[in-house]
């Protein structure tokens, strides 16, 4: 997760949104670049999602499903689920490098990137585009307040048994499955809200004459547009900071980062 939404901070806002900004009309304004980097982006926008998916559902087998869990959440199943969806992000989104064309052409070098007018009118595009969108955001919000909703009901069902069989308010574990809930409530309200801003903008570019990657910001679909991919760059570092930070194995992981390099920097001084 963390190398994804890694990758996404680095192909999108440093080598695309930036680009243009603090070193414009550079090598990766030729075309095979600019090509390479949106398919680079996609990739790795998808990897994101898909393995926020596979990180809430790995959550709901641990918690919900104990004869699952023992088969399931293993090293090996996680490096296979990994793998898959690299896989298979990586062959889903080939067609992308070919959705865009040389924006002009000097001194027989292809310089910059447009998306091609048959992607707005040809079925095949029109139909990969679809697709594109309900794999990339319909089925992963649906997956994610199942799986999240599914989590829920089950600590709370569990939480009044334990409750009704302690006959006491002050339990610990009770402490901590209230902020279970808290966690994945704010997962899918982040995920949700942040990425649907830029549903909202892929579905009115499907149905409407609306075009993407438009440079005139008085628009306010090409605002609504820039404002999306903003809130879908945000959510590559949300989501990973919310799940880690909040366990207390990754804190106490941290804290002896932070202490390790002082301890050895003693060591040498000593």
């Amino acid at each position: 997760m963390a190398v994804a939404d890694l990758l996404c901070l680095v192909f999108d806002v440093i080598l695309f949104e930036l680009h243009g900004i603090y070193y414009p009309d550079s090598f990766l304004d030729y075309t095979a670049i600019c090509r390479m980097n949106f398919f680079l982006i996609f990739i790795s926008v998808e990897c994101s999602v898909w393995l926020t998916v596979a990180f809430t559902f790995d959550r709901y087998v641990a918690i919900c499903c104990q004869k699952l869990r023992t088969r399931y959440c293993t090293e090996k199943s996680a490096k296979v689920v990994v793998a898959t969806i690299w896989g298979l992000s990586i062959l889903e989104n080939i067609p992308r490098y070919f959705v865009s064309e040389p924006q002009v052409i000097i001194d027989n070098i292809a310089w910059f990137c447009i998306v091609k007018a048959s992607r707005y009118t040809e079925l095949i595009w029109i139909t990969y585009l679809w697709i594109d969108i309900i794999f990339l955001t319909f089925i992963p919000f649906l997956l994610v307040l199942l799986c999240n909703g599914l989590t829920i009901k089950h600590i709370l069902l569990t939480s009044r048994i334990r409750k009704a069989l302690r006959g006491s308010d002050n339990d610990s574990e009770l402490e901590n499955r209230k902020k279970s809930i808290v966690l994945l409530l704010l997962i899918s309200a982040n995920f949700i809200l942040l990425w649907m801003v830029i549903l909202i903008h892929f579905i009115c570019a499907q149905i409407t004459e609306v075009e993407f990657l438009q440079t005139n910001y008085s628009n306010p679909f090409a605002i609504l547009e820039q404002a999306g991919y903003m809130l879908q760059d945000l959510s590559s570092c949300t989501n990973t900071i919310i799940y880690v930070a909040s366990q207390a194995k990754f804190r106490e992981d941290l804290q002896i980062l932070f202490k390790y390099p002082r301890a050895l920097l003693f060591k040498v001084r000593k």
